[in-house]
């Protein structure tokens, strides 16, 4: 049986992406936000990326089929104990 790769991992990956490439672009000096002052769109930059790397690692991110497995193993398992 072929494991999938949840859509939460997926979702946080690219959210994750998302902010690193936004990051790069505003330290670049590329401006990724329709705002004048610099300041203030490195701080919502800063923030997102940060935002965004706790959310995407928060979790769990299962992307081998045997960590996959062993999720589900995990889930049986806390399943059994309730």
């Amino acid at each position: 049986m072929k494991k999938k790769i949840s859509t939460g991992t997926l979702t946080r990956t690219a959210v994750l992406g998302l902010a690193l490439a936004n990051q790069l672009l505003s330290a670049a000096g590329k401006s990724v936000l329709p705002i004048d002052n610099a300041q203030l769109e490195q701080m919502i930059s800063s923030g997102f990326t940060v935002g965004a790397a706790m959310a995407a690692w928060w979790k769990n991110n299962s992307f081998t089929p045997e960590a996959i497995e062993a999720d589900e193993f995990m889930t049986r398992l806390k399943k059994q104990v309730h």
